[in-house]
């Protein structure tokens, strides 16, 4: 799906765009404002990083866990480490696996996790952070001749930004 979404910064300016932007004939279901007493970023559609996030992290872990402690396991039975000694021989391989697991549980929360909150979430989070700040957004969804339409519309009210965005 393809939006055009300007950044307004008052309620006044969304409500006057969207009521030139439907006097100049683009259908009322192409158009939605967000902010308060609108729809919400859920409601329409914009990703939650931090839900990205986490499932950025479960997907990394569902491989990274047991190869670590395939890992952990081969490392401490080729350096032949006696770590513990009151584990013996097959003990301590063990032990080295649960080591390499946990180590691997890590990295897919803090690089999992922290890739799918710094790049997951793509132009929504600044959307989101805009809309936290008390800004609205008017956003017209359509062929590329009703964005044209409508970006010379909105640029009358002087938008703090106006963008193509796709949604996947």
């Amino acid at each position: 799906m393809s939006y055009l979404i300007a950044i307004v910064n008052d309620r006044i300016s969304a409500e006057a765009a969207y009521t030139a932007l439907e006097k100049a004939g683009i259908p009322l279901k192409n158009l939605t404002i967000l902010g308060k007493g609108y729809k919400t970023a859920d409601e329409f559609g914009f990703i939650d990083p931090n839900k990205q996030a986490k499932k950025q992290a479960i997907q990394m872990a569902y491989w990274l866990i047991p190869f670590g402690f395939a890992a952990g396991y081969l490392f401490n039975s080729i350096t032949q480490l006696d770590t513990f000694d009151w584990a013996g021989e097959p003990g301590n391989h063990i032990l080295g696996g649960i080591a390499g697991a946990i180590a691997a549980s890590m990295g897919s929360i803090f690089v999992g996790g922290g890739v799918g909150f710094a790049y997951g979430s793509g132009d929504a989070l600044p959307y989101r952070n805009r809309l936290n700040e008390g800004k609205y957004l008017v956003i017209v969804e359509g062929g590329d001749a009703l964005k044209k339409q409508a970006t010379e519309i909105l640029r009358q009210f002087n938008p703090e930004s106006i963008q193509g965005y796709v949604f996947e």
